[in-house]
This record gives C-alpha cells, structure tokens and sequence, in this order.
C-alpha cells in the first residue's frame, strides 16, 4: 500500500512539473485567400501549397491531399502527377507544425488542423464550383479529415466535397492501447515535453521502398526528431478521428495494408465497425496483401494509384451537400 501511495504521489508531482506544448493558430486576422504555391490562413499565416494539375483542361475532380505526422506537402508528388495524367487536380498542403510552416515541431493541436483544412477546401469549393471535390488523408491526415468531416456535420456547416480517401488513417486510440503505454505516454508528455525521440531501435518497416525512405531521411523538411508532446497531441487526435468514425456517412474509399506496422490492424476493424450501417453502399475497403503503412509510396504504389483514380471515376459528385 505504501508503494502505491509513494508512486501515485510521485505521478502527481511530476505531472506538476511540465506539460504539453501546443502551437495553435492564431485569431481571425486575415481574409483567406489561395495563391499557386501558398494560401493565407484564416490568422495571416501562409501555408505552403503543391498543386499537379492536368494540362489544358478542366480537371474531372479535384482532390485535397492531406500528409500524415512529420511528413509534408511532398509526399504526393508521385501519385499528384499520375492522377493528373488521368485528368484528376491535387492540391497538397504542409499542415501546421510540419513541412515549412512556421514551428516544425511543435504540435498546432486538432482545432487549428480542422480549421486549415477546412479553409483551403473552402477556397477550392468557391475557385472550382460545380466539381468533384474529394479529400485525401495519409495516416495522420487521414484523422485529420474524419475530424474536419465529423465538425461539419456536428456544426451543421456543409464542406462542399464528394467523398473521402482514407490511405491507413491514424485511428489507434488510447482505448485500443494497453494500459502501460497510455501511462508512460502520460507521464513523459507531462515530465519532459520537450524531449526528442526518433524512433531508431524499433525495427518498424514503414514501407518496402528502400529507396523512398532513404530519400525521406535525406530530406531536410521531413522531421526525424520528435518531441514527446507532439506524440501526445497526435493521441489525442487519433481518440478523436476513432470517435469521428461514427460521422462518415458520405462516399469514402479505405485503404489499409495487411503488413501496415505503423496503425496496427485491431483499431482500424474497429474504425470500420463504427462507420454507419446506412453508408455501406457508397463505401469501399480495400486491403493490400503486401501493402504496408505508405500505401502510396509502397512497391506496388501504381496499383494503389489506379484504386483511387477508379473509385473516382465512380464516384461523379454525389454528395456534394453533405
């Protein structure tokens, strides 16, 4: 009993100490408005834009690519260039915290990613009227675009899009985690924010694309450092895109590798099970048996490439008032 106390008192102490660092936006300040290579966000900061647009025509659909966690606006250069050979627009954008914005590092917290992503597709909405608007989320991004949906529907504020793609969506929540793993990030998150991981050790293959992944450790702007409470605000935003699950009811295409070692297989069926029984018809999962978590950079990345282009083709803007 003695040790029990000595070491609840211990936590409590500790927690004392420090406590997580976010890097939220800022107030309304600024009218936002969209340029080729940046939008200027609803606060004044200006957020890096990628755009692969087909030539000399009118793209059939657009899509909104959102990156997972330390990656950026790049990690779509391949698969950008492919759909716009097949007349699809991606637009991609470095998230707060990440890629060239202002505080890499620092964790920007669910508000101010939900409120990104919903001014740069409402500025798409408003640039491009009347087609096809689709949002793409990788891992993290993934997350970050069931939040950004669920909002929507719980505000009543329609996003304007067709549909979502969700490559390995971030869903591994605090309660599909063992106890001690929710205790130890906790109480590092709460005693030394500010330490840096970088996850060498772990023998996690992240991809079978050697050459990509190398490409990615030699890249400045991806972040191979990460701050404990950067990990601790992606829990958090991982808890709530597994809530938010019960909130995507319009047309979305799941994508999930059977050797993805990132997002572990158990939280994402429990993911699926929470979508509405009513949204089956417009959904489609597809499973890669040698697929892992970058989906889109893998090996076997075209196949996944053409998925997506085929399910849009499929998928001529049906829900729009959603």
């Amino acid at each position: 009993m003695a040790r029990a106390i000595l070491c609840t008192l211990l936590f409590v102490v500790l927690g004392a100490c420090a406590s997580p660092v976010i890097h939220p936006s800022g107030h309304e300040s600024a009218m936002p408005s969209l340029s080729n290579d940046h939008f200027i966000a609803h606060d004044g900061i200006s957020i890096p834009l990628r755009s692969w647009i087909p030539a000399g025509q009118e793209p059939a659909a657009i899509i909104i690519a959102v990156h997972g966690f330390n990656d950026y606006s790049h990690f779509f250069a391949e698969p950008g260039a492919f759909l716009a050979s097949r007349n699809i627009t991606t637009f991609a954008f470095d998230q707060r915290g990440f890629g060239a914005t202002p505080a890499p590092g620092i964790w920007p917290g669910v508000p101010s990613l939900i409120k990104d992503l919903e001014t740069l597709t409402a500025l798409l909405r408003a640039r491009h009227p009347g087609i096809p608007l689709y949002l793409f989320g990788e891992s993290m991004g993934g997350a970050v675009v069931m939040v950004t949906i669920k909002q929507a529907r719980d505000t009543g504020t329609p996003l304007g899009i067709d549909g979502a793609i969700l490559s390995a969506p971030a869903v591994w929540g605090r309660e599909t985690m063992p106890w001690y793993q929710n205790a130890a990030l906790w109480l590092s998150a709460h005693t030394m924010p500010k330490a840096k991981l970088t996850g060498q050790g772990l023998k996690i293959m992240a991809s079978d694309n050697i050459e990509m992944l190398r490409a990615l450790g030699r890249d400045p702007l991806v972040i191979k450092k990460t701050r404990v409470d950067a990990i601790y605000g992606l829990t958090n935003l991982m808890d709530a895109a597994l809530e938010a699950a019960r909130s995507l009811d319009l047309p979305s295409l799941i994508l999930y590798g059977e050797k993805d070692e990132i997002i572990p297989r158990a939280p994402t069926e429990l993911m699926l099970s929470r979508m509405p029984e009513a949204s089956v018809a417009s959904r489609k999962v597809i499973l890669y048996a040698n697929g892992y978590h970058m989906l889109t950079r893998d090996l076997q990345r075209q196949t996944v490439w053409r998925d997506i282009a085929g399910w849009i083709d499929t998928h001529p803007g049906v829900a729009r008032a959603k």
